[in-house]
């Protein structure tokens, strides 16, 4: 009893001192956001890497995703006789909940463990501490460019998310009931309103700065070699999958209150 109850202390304890370096290095990565000056094309390097090399295997998970929603909706609705309503169910699915949440995963599990591996590789090889004795500061250089372009690139990575995934509904829609594909668009037309648009590209934006900010945490607290870089991307990859189901409940409800 004694044992656990250490146990449980210790856990604690590295608990919230985890919380509170995590906040510290949020607090330094948006300073170095907003402070001059700002380095572009380390801003648009990182675009490139988080956006567009993320674009291809996004479109892919929600091109797949709208089709097995669509087929689940109308093996569902037909029950009521109410399957022709499959564009509304595939739309708002897809804009409020779905593509915001897959295209996260997915990035956080490409680029969050890349960038813990990228950032841990530099930290066990001394890099880091050799940007700081050339008179840089290592936050601004590696984190705060993650950031900007993180919180940036996941909501176009969702808008495209949006429409491949009613693309994909509607593939199966005309396949499965021979609709108009007019109609189909029209029943998403009349659904989907500004505020379901803007839950979802709001939580993305969150969702980003949780994937670049714990990439970056993970691999600045990398240490054993390369097997502890090792550890820093699967722990990153994980603790960021986590982060983005539980926080996406608390926006959920906190952007049913707003809209």
């Amino acid at each position: 009893m004694k044992q656990l109850l250490l146990y449980l202390d210790n856990k604690g304890k590295q608990f919230f001192i985890t919380v509170g370096e995590a906040s510290i290095l949020a607090y330094k990565g948006v300073r170095g956001m907003v402070t001059p000056p700002l380095n572009f094309n380390l801003i648009l390097k990182e675009a490139d890497n988080i956006g567009v090399k993320s674009l291809v295997v996004v479109c892919t998970i929600s091109l797949f995703a709208g089709m097995v929603l669509a087929l689940q909706t109308i093996y569902g609705l037909r029950y009521y006789g109410a399957e022709l309503y499959v564009g509304s169910v595939v739309s708002l699915s897809m804009v409020r909940e779905m593509s915001p949440v897959l295209a996260s995963i997915m990035v956080g599990g490409r680029v969050g463990s890349g960038i813990a591996a990228e950032i841990g590789s530099m930290k066990v090889t001394e890099q880091i501490d050799a940007i700081r004795a050339l008179g840089a500061d290592p936050i601004k250089k590696l984190v705060s460019p993650k950031i900007f372009a993180a919180i940036f690139m996941l909501p176009l990575l969702t808008v495209a998310a949006d429409i491949i995934g009613v693309f994909g509904g509607m593939i199966i829609a005309l396949m499965e009931l021979n609709i108009g594909y007019q109609y189909y668009l029209n029943t998403v037309w009349w659904t989907i309103g500004i505020s379901d648009f803007c839950s979802g590209l709001g939580k993305t934006a969150f969702f980003g700065f949780i994937i670049a900010l714990f990439g970056c945490f993970f691999g600045l607290n990398a240490r054993g070699g390369t097997s502890g870089v090792g550890r820093a991307a699967t722990v990153s990859v994980v603790t960021i999958s986590l982060l983005i189901i539980v926080s996406d409940f608390f926006l959920t409800k906190l952007f049913f209150l707003v809209f």
